[in-house]
């Protein structure tokens, strides 16, 4: 057949990781060949990501015959990329979701939010993976209102069974968050934080042990079939499949139109100081736990493994760059750690999210043979790994959890994909004046 051999833009230009601390500490992974020809699987799963490899990862240590498909490297995209932060949960609170959807809903969810750390823990046991694992989260709160904030979210996780948050004061939290700027915070003990393309690249590791197969640099260019038997049109080759599993989440692209609308890509930004001394870092994270704040615009950080801060936070809606990402997250970053005025900044980078317009991540079928889940909402870390294990057990059969998921209904943004980022952005500017006035 004759193939596209598309010669417009790539959207990850010649495919390299993007130049981030983790690019630069990332361990050895072979250089996977592009797919040339036309071939047949079993089942074929699109995007090297989390979500991708978690589905392949299940369904390979299942004995099924798998390939895996990916645009450009393993993890290229938002799951080597990402702040590294296990944190439990959705992008939407369990009120919210259980005020919009029914606390049924809310009970079923509430069951599952902490079983996607617990994925990446089993992964990493399993197949000794490399990654810098490392436990805690934590979160804070600027002031009396986002402490209630906490206090209420404490209270709802109980409700659901969950009972791993403890409450801290401000002086409490210096024991974890040494810094003035906070009133309090409370700690997830079953949270963590990870190096996040060393995971992605020990799950395609794992994968491959069991007799899978992965294609780097390989963008599909269009699904042929998505209601009978899905066929993959790639730039130099294709994929006839009897089970198609579409991952590619903020990266998908035009590849499937009746999903592009769903989400909208959000770039967020991260960047990494040079070493500190065991002294500074100490100074600042005693514990080694990561941190969020509450806000609706939030900063996020944790120490790596070789002490440098990693910084991260902002949103761009639509996934556009910003110019300077140090000069963004720098003022932020200083005013919380005055000691670090000056510090060397050695790697700072973007990436995008997908978010959906509900923050609660989506997953369907487009037809007998096609699963597809997306818009994690910047909670994918381990919304991921549960969802690539849900989808990997529907195929395998047992459908009862991907039923329930898929029956949560999706809204489209309003304005469609033309006016979708400047509403967000908007939303942002209101919530953001809110969290400025303590409102």
């Amino acid at each position: 057949m004759n193939h596209p051999n598309s010669t417009s833009q790539h959207y990850a230009g010649n495919g390299s990781h993007t130049s981030s601390y983790y690019a630069a500490s990332a361990n050895s992974s072979p250089k996977r060949p592009a797919l040339a020809t036309d071939i047949h699987a079993e089942i074929c799963v699109v995007g090297a990501g989390f979500t991708g490899l978690s589905t392949a990862l299940h369904l390979a240590q299942n004995g099924q015959s798998v390939v895996l498909v990916e645009g450009a490297r393993v993890g290229w995209g938002a799951s080597g990329r990402n702040g590294g932060q296990i944190v439990n949960g959705f992008n939407a609170g369990l009120d919210t979701i259980e005020n919009r959807y029914g606390t049924d809903t809310a009970e079923f969810l509430g069951g599952l939010v902490q079983e996607g750390a617990g994925v990446i823990r089993q992964f990493v046991a399993d197949y000794n993976i490399d990654c810098d694992l490392k436990k805690y989260n934590v979160y804070v709160a600027f002031n009396a209102k986002q402490m209630q904030g906490l206090k209420e979210k404490q209270t709802l996780w109980q409700r659901f069974g969950m009972d791993d948050h403890e409450l801290l004061s401000a002086q409490e939290l210096k024991q974890h968050v040494v810094t003035s700027r906070y009133a309090g915070g409370m700690i997830d003990h079953s949270g963590g934080h990870v190096h996040p393309l060393n995971l992605a690249l020990g799950e395609a590791a794992a994968f491959e042990s069991l007799g899978g197969t992965i294609y780097e640099h390989t963008r599909v260019v269009k699904v042929d079939d998505v209601t009978g038997e899905p066929k993959l049109i790639t730039e130099n080759g294709s994929v006839t499949c009897g089970k198609l599993v579409l991952c590619g989440n903020a990266y998908l692209g035009k590849a499937v139109p009746k999903l592009s609308a769903r989400v909208m890509p959000v770039s967020t930004q991260v960047m990494a100081t040079e070493p500190l001394s065991a002294d500074v870092a100490s100074s600042i994270l005693p514990t080694d736990a990561c941190v969020e704040d509450v806000r609706y615009i939030l900063d996020y950080y944790r120490l790596s493994a070789d002490k440098r801060l990693l910084f991260g936070g902002g949103t761009v809606y639509g996934g556009k760059e910003p110019a300077d990402v140090e000069a963004k997250l720098r003022p932020n970053m200083e005013k919380l750690f005055p000691q670090l005025k000056g510090v060397k900044i050695d790697y700072a980078w973007n990436g995008n999210f997908a978010l959906s317009f509900t923050r609660v991540p989506q997953m369907g079928q487009l037809g007998p043979n096609s699963f597809h889940a997306m818009g994690y909402s910047g909670h994918g870390v381990t919304g991921s790994h549960l969802f690539g294990r849900t989808l990997a057990n529907a195929l395998l059969g047992d459908t009862e959890h991907f039923d329930r998921f898929s029956s949560i209904p999706w809204l489209p943004f309003p304005g469609g994909q033309r006016f979708r980022a400047p509403y967000s952005t908007l939303g942002s500017w209101w919530y953001g004046f809110r969290d400025a006035v303590g409102l």
